[in-house]
């Protein structure tokens, strides 16, 4: 079965990230190239906790559908993009997923083809959201950023989380990582900003396109702030758990 990755570079210093800006252009080339590459996005971030007007000039990502996890751990491992970011970069980390459920479309198509019968999925499970926010919309949307964002810094189960994005302030990507699908859907359905968020989208039409998807966690591998990158696990009355928190994208109920 296809599998995704998601795969997050920092860097430090002038010469790193000017050299990363230029690989928005370059490495689309190399990407094209990539055999076993059924689709793939490059990435920025915004600053603070979660998407801000500001962008982070230090963290990047590439999300990437491979034929299959061993496809997707080879080319993680080999193709020249990921080779040359890891060697820029000053720490990097990437999630293998298997799409459990996809909903909706991204530049037109849904790159995440579900498993065929999933099984109940033992351990941590991930969701990705995917939206093209209306320019006419932008304001109301972005109104919303700091009600959600709070509300999941301060979620005892998250896991990771964190916000990148294909275009600032209108094609926005969130991604986070839970300890099960009860504690994911607490949060998406609760009566609180983001259940109202997801109101607002059905009732105002804020998106052009959206997508979200479930996955099942495959495997993890380096680090992200210093620490593996599901170093820590939930816990009663948890701090926030990440420095690159995500702005949740309201999401379809399911």
């Amino acid at each position: 079965m296809p599998t995704a990755s998601l795969s997050l570079f920092r860097f430090h210093g002038l010469l790193p990230r000017l050299w990363v800006i230029g690989q928005m252009a370059a490495a689309r080339l190399a990407l094209r190239r990539e055999a076993h590459l059924m689709f793939w996005k490059l990435c920025g971030s915004g600053t603070g906790e979660g998407f801000t007007p500001k962008p982070n000039w230090g963290v990047w990502a590439i999300l990437a559908v491979w034929p299959d996890e061993a496809s997707a751990q080879a080319g993680v491992a080999q193709a020249k993009v990921w080779r040359r970011w890891r060697a820029k970069a000053a720490e990097s980390a990437t999630v293998f997923l298997s799409p459990l459920s996809a909903r909706g479309s991204w530049s037109g198509v849904n790159p995440f083809v579900p498993e065929p019968v999933p099984a109940d999925p033992k351990g941590p499970l991930a969701v990705l959201t995917r939206a093209s926010v209306k320019p006419g919309r932008a304001l109301r949307f972005w109104r919303r950023v700091p009600d959600i964002q709070a509300v999941i810094g301060a979620d005892p189960n998250v896991l990771f989380k964190i916000g990148i994005g294909e275009v600032p302030l209108l094609h926005q990507i969130t991604f986070s990582i839970w300890p099960d699908a009860a504690s994911m859907t607490r949060f998406a359905r609760g009566d609180g900003p983001h259940g109202r968020a997801i109101k607002a989208v059905r009732d105002e039409g804020w998106f052009t396109d959206e997508l979200y998807a479930r996955f099942r966690v495959l495997a993890v591998e380096g680090a992200w702030n210093g620490a593996p990158l599901l170093a820590r696990r939930p816990r009663p009355e948890a701090p926030s758990l990440a420095a690159d928190t995500p702005l949740p994208l309201p999401t379809p109920a399911e």
